[in-house]
Order: structure tokens, then sequence, then C-alpha cells
């Protein structure tokens, strides 16, 4: 029995012709939008390598008169300094990491309570409080700084930990609510009627029957609220005075004293901040791409 004919020899004679015909009619527009691409993925892996090129040259290469693009010499002295026990680097990668897996885990699981709440169920000003919600979340924080650190004071909450994460929760609740609100809306509601059927209420449909289908949405939501609380610099500034409970953000300010920059320094904290973003997105890429797209065609 001949085998299947393949996707190309399927097509057929005058298709292919024609196709060709194209490609070689549009060829100097491909080549246009390869170098445009080509020049955009420069553009952006740049500032990736010109940082991790810094952290790895010597105090001698970096304050020379002449720049090169690749370090005369490589050497990891920097990284050796802000890893060692004079440094409290390492205290503030923890300090970040507590609030940036306090923030995710909160905001996450507030978010699926609040989005089902307002996909779901019926009462007064539910779509009054969609809309505020939104307008939390566009809010800038050079506005909102101000009222959370009298708050935060007020509270006791200064150099804590637990403060900071709560002032986080105010802009990473309302994206993950909005972002779980349309991925509800794409489920189909007869699987919740047949459990309110069979005996179940609005907490087992949640937390066993949504929850457990939105998982790119949960993803998506996660992976926002971890970056943005990684990287927040405005309210760690302004909350913790304190050297002791410091995020990795801040303390790269240390590295700054008077006129004098150490690049090396601040260039190799700044490479080790960036990985653990970068670990999330990549073992998350599949549910994030998946959590985007949800809900972008109708059936």
């Amino acid at each position: 029995m001949a085998e299947a004919a393949g996707p190309l020899e399927r097509v057929r004679p005058a298709e292919r012709s024609l196709g060709l015909w194209l490609a070689r009619r549009n060829r100097g527009y491909y080549i246009i939008g390869y170098a445009v691409l080509l020049f955009l993925a420069l553009w952006t892996l740049f500032p990736v390598y010109w940082q991790l090129a810094t952290s790895l040259r010597s105090d001698v290469d970096l304050f020379s008169s002449t720049v090169t693009l690749i370090p005369r010499i490589i050497t990891t002295e920097h990284y050796e300094k802000i890893l060692g026990p004079s440094y409290p680097f390492l205290r503030q990668l923890r300090n970040s990491a507590l609030v940036a897996l306090a923030t995710t885990v909160i905001s996450t699981l507030l978010g699926a309570m609040a989005g089902y709440a307002l996909t779901r169920l019926r009462f007064a000003g539910r779509t009054v409080l969609a809309r505020l919600l939104v307008y939390a979340y566009l809010a800038p924080g050079t506005i909102l700084f101000i009222p959370i650190f009298v708050m935060m004071s007020r509270l006791g909450l200064r150099d804590n930990l637990v403060g900071l994460t709560l002032a986080y929760l105010t802009f990473t609740v309302p994206f993950a609510t909005w972002m779980l609100m349309g991925y509800f809306r794409t489920l189909p509601i007869e699987l919740e009627e047949a459990a309110l059927i069979d005996g179940a209420s609005r907490w087992q449909i949640l937390w066993r029957i949504m929850v457990p289908l939105s998982g790119p949405a949960l993803v998506v939501a996660a992976v926002f609220a971890f970056t943005l609380s990684w990287n927040e610099f405005l309210y760690a500034l302004v909350l913790l005075q304190k050297q002791e409970v410091m995020t990795a953000p801040v303390g790269l300010s240390a590295y700054v004293i008077g006129d004098q920059y150490y690049w090396g320094q601040m260039m190799a904290a700044a490479t080790i901040m960036s990985l653990p973003p970068l670990v999330v997105y990549l073992f998350g890429q599949r549910w994030v791409i998946a959590g985007w797209t949800s809900g972008a065609v109708k059936d």
C-alpha cells in the first residue's frame, strides 16, 4: 500500500509554483523583516550581555579609558565579594524571596476567590467593584506610596516584611483578579450547574472544578506577581530602612557611595537577581502562553 503523501506532496503543482512566485516577488520584504527582527533582538539582548560582561571584568578594565565589548580579563572576584560573609547580599536575596513567594501565593489565592465571585455570583455593585479593581491596578505607585507609608507607620509595619508584602498586594491582587475573571468566563457554566445539582457548594465548585481547570491562568497570575514583587524598588525603599530586612533591589543602591560606582559588584548582583524570574518564566512559559491566549477566540 502506498504511503500517505506528505504536506508538500499534497500541494498542487499550480499552488506550489504560485507560492514560489510570491516568495520570489516578496523576497525583499522577507529580508527587511528579518533584518528588523535581528535588530530588535540585538537591541533587547545587548543590555543583558553588557551587564554580564561588566560583572566579569576586572576593576582595571572597568575604569580603563578604552571600552571593549569583550572583557580583556575575565574574573569572578565581584561575585566572590558580594556572596561573601562581609556583604549582606545573600540576606537581601532571602528577604526578596520571602516577600515574593508570600505575595505570589496570597495574590493568586485572593485573585481566584475574587475572580470567581465577580464572574459567577450576582450581587449589588459587582460591576462597580470590578472596575475599581482595574483602576487600583492602573494607579501609579508614585501616587500611592505616601498613603501606604502613613498607613504602615500607624500599623507598626514599617521595617517589616509583612508590611511590604501587604503593600505589594495592592497591585498584584487586582491584576490576578482581572486575569482570572477573563479565564473563568471561558469555562462552561454547565459544569457548575451539574455540581450544584449534585449538592456541591460554591466553595467546593471553586476549588474542585474552577481552580483545577484554570491552571494556565493561575500560572500567569503567579508569574506576574512573583516578577513584580521580586523587582519592586519604590515601596521597598520607602518602607524598609533597616539593613536586616532590606530586599535585593534596594540593596543595589548600596553599591553607589557618593560619586563612586562599584560597577562590577552592582552588575554581579543584578545578574544574580535576574536568574529567579528567568527560571520561573522558563519553567512556566508553556502555561503562560496558554493563559495569555485563553479567551482570545470566542466559541
